[in-house]
């Protein structure tokens, strides 16, 4: 017959037994932390946008109000010694607009070749015209937003007459003489609301 064990012995047991357990917990929760996912990391910021580049003036820089590059040759140039290929243009004046308007001989416009620059745009109107076989004069128009047109027309004007002997000078007209060279001015409304004119007209000095 079995002999009940002593307080010792069963206080051992015990003892053991709650060991076991705590161990066995711990072992669990080990377990659990291991193979619990990560909490996702927060969202980055998001990146800034970019700066909107500043708009460009309208007046351009002083070299662009230069109107020489529109002379692609001397005045007095015979037409067969033009350095480009020309098309003839039927040109029709206002007589009250140009007191010359009966004596601006046969007028081109280059071929084939983009027209010069002027205050920093393609001239659109770009006419060579001659008498007798010779370069006289030379016309050539460019649009400008009519916001800031007087502006530009403005400071266009005082640079040409800067290097010039000046002559009249408004709001909507600047004329001199540059060396041998004649020039006349306009500021006009253009084709559409929004938009203003500029035309220039060049002339040799002794053919006027």
């Amino acid at each position: 017959m079995a002999q009940p064990r002593s307080l010792s012995a069963r206080l051992g047991a015990a003892a053991a037994a709650a060991a076991w357990v705590v161990t066995g917990a711990a072992a669990l929760a080990g377990c659990a932390s291991k193979t619990r996912p990560a909490p996702p990391s927060p969202p980055s910021p998001p990146a800034a946008a970019p700066e909107a580049p500043l708009a460009a003036p309208l007046v351009p820089p002083p070299g662009s109000y230069d109107w020489h590059p529109l002379v692609l040759a001397p005045f007095g140039t015979a037409f067969k010694d033009m350095p480009v290929v020309l098309a003839e243009v039927l040109v029709f004046h206002d007589p009250a607009e140009s007191a010359r308007a009966g004596d601006e001989g046969d007028c081109f416009r280059p071929k084939n070749a983009a027209p010069p620059v002027f205050l920093g745009r393609s001239a659109e109107d770009y006419l060579l015209c001659f008498e007798r076989d010779r370069l006289k004069r030379i016309e050539a128009s460019v649009q400008l937003p009519a916001a800031g047109a007087p502006a530009l027309f403005a400071a266009a004007c005082s640079d040409w007459q800067r290097r010039a002997v000046p002559g009249i000078a408004t709001s909507d007209r600047c004329e001199g003489r540059d060396a041998d060279v004649d020039f006349s001015a306009r500021l006009a409304q253009g084709p559409q609301p929004a938009a203003a004119l500029v035309s220039i007209a060049l002339v040799r000095a002794e053919s006027r």
